[in-house]
C-alpha cells in the first residue's frame, strides 16, 4: 500500500497556511456580502462597477491578494485530498507539476483580468 501524506495531519506549515487562507477568504468574502446586501443592496450593479474604487491601487491589490491566496488554498487542497488517496511517488509528483503550472495559468489571466477592470496598474 502507498504511502500516505498530508500537510493537513502533519500541522506543519502548509497545514498552518491553509488555515490562515482560509480564514483570509472568508473574512474577504463576508466583507464583500456585508457591502453589497447591506451598504448598497439597492444597486448592486453599480456598486460593482464603479470605476472610482475599481481605480485605486488598495482595490487592485486586494483581488490579486485574493487570486493568489484562493489558488494557494485550492491547489493545496486538491494536493492533499489527492495524495490522501494512496498514490505512488511517481503520481504525486505528476500531479504536483500539473497543479503547479494550472496555478501559474489561473494567476496570469486573472492578474490580466484584474488589470483590465482597474485600467491601470499593468503587472502582466
Amino acid at each position: 500500500m502507498a504511502e500516505r501524506y498530508s500537510s493537513f495531519q502533519q500541522g506543519g506549515t502548509m497545514w498552518f497556511l491553509q488555515r490562515v487562507t482560509a480564514v483570509f477568504l472568508l473574512v474577504v468574502l463576508a466583507f464583500h456580502f456585508f457591502l453589497l446586501h447591506f451598504v448598497n443592496h439597492a444597486d448592486e450593479v453599480s456598486f460593482l462597477a464603479s470605476e472610482a474604487r475599481m481605480e485605486t491601487l488598495s482595490y487592485y491589490s486586494l483581488m490579486v491578494l485574493f487570486l493568489l491566496t484562493a489558488t494557494f488554498h485550492g491547489v493545496n487542497g486538491v494536493y492533499n485530498a489527492l495524495v490522501n488517496q494512496g498514490l505512488s511517488g511517481t503520481k504525486r509528483t505528476v500531479i504536483k507539476w500539473t497543479l503547479i503550472a494550472a496555478s501559474a495559468v489561473l494567476i496570469f489571466q486573472g492578474i490580466r483580468t484584474a488589470n483590465a477592470w482597474a485600467g491601470g496598474f499593468p503587472l502582466f
